[in-house]
């Protein structure tokens, strides 16, 4: 099996406040799901590697997005893969659909994490379980750089609670992704779309801590750089590029599935 595919519904949670559609962010929550389900169909999932002493970690993500995202309700479908494994790194890239239409693609890179010296190790289990599909989401496999920032947009304090953590006991990055979007005001979220995010994780952060993001301007309009840090240093990095609306049908014009349940 080359690709995992797995399909959901976009539940109350996961809309955006304006229009009742997937927000964007939560597309890459569903991929990362499907991910875990996929490495749990090889006995690699998070609680499997306890044993071994070791854990995945995320380290980049390069996500793109449309602006005809689905309405709550509505079912969507996750496709998975490894597309390339390297002695420590592994990419995978996902495709994110509904009514056979892409709305969101991307590619991440992870490392498998030993829990004793918080290092990679070699990724021979990883290669010896899955295959290989060489198709790349997004044509090539970029290495993230951040915009230069011109100046300080907007910033915002946040102290890690128990909702951030993931299960590894570490901030999950849904909550640094949040964070970074809390900071880009709702005046402009209304009229403009998240086009491509891109992430990098740096260090880890845990209960308690106190984070500190700061949102900037770029030479481009419709891109921002986000750097979220600890005690100074930064702990996650995130490039968000943004485009105008169009207009787009309400949800109530829209023929759901559930309109029909009985």
């Amino acid at each position: 099996m080359k690709k995992y595919s797995k399909t959901y519904n976009v539940i109350l949670d996961n809309m955006d406040l304006f229009e009742y559609r997937l927000r964007p962010i939560a597309a890459i929550m569903y991929f990362q799901d499907a991910f875990a389900r996929y490495t749990a169909t090889k006995q690699m999932a998070a609680y499997d590697l306890f044993d071994k002493k070791q854990y995945w970690v995320v380290a980049e993500i390069n996500a793109e997005f449309t602006d005809a995202l689905p309405f709550w309700s509505e079912e969507i479908k996750i496709e998975v893969w490894f597309s390339e494994i390297s002695k420590l790194k592994i990419y995978v890239d996902f495709m994110v659909s509904y009514k056979d239409k892409v709305f969101a693609k991307g590619t991440s890179l992870w490392f498998l994490i030993s829990r004793e010296s918080k290092r990679p190790v070699k990724t021979d289990d990883v290669t010896e379980r899955f295959e290989v599909c060489d198709e790349l989401a997004l044509g090539e496999h970029k290495k993230f750089v951040m915009p230069e920032a011109v100046e300080i947009y907007t910033q915002k304090e946040h102290k890690i609670n128990l909702s951030d953590l993931d299960f590894n006991q570490h901030v999950n990055n849904k909550s640094y992704i949040n964070l970074a979007e809390m900071t880009v005001p709702d005046e402009f979220r209304r009229t403009h779309y998240l086009k491509n995010l891109k992430i990098r994780f740096n260090k880890e952060t845990f209960l308690g801590d106190n984070l500190t993001c700061t949102t900037n301007r770029t030479d481009d309009p419709y891109q921002f750089a986000h750097v979220i840090e600890k005690d100074g240093i930064s702990v996650c990095d995130i490039a968000t590029g943004w485009g105008e609306k169009a207009e787009k049908e309400f949800i109530a014009d829209c023929n759901l599935d559930v309109k029909n349940e009985k």
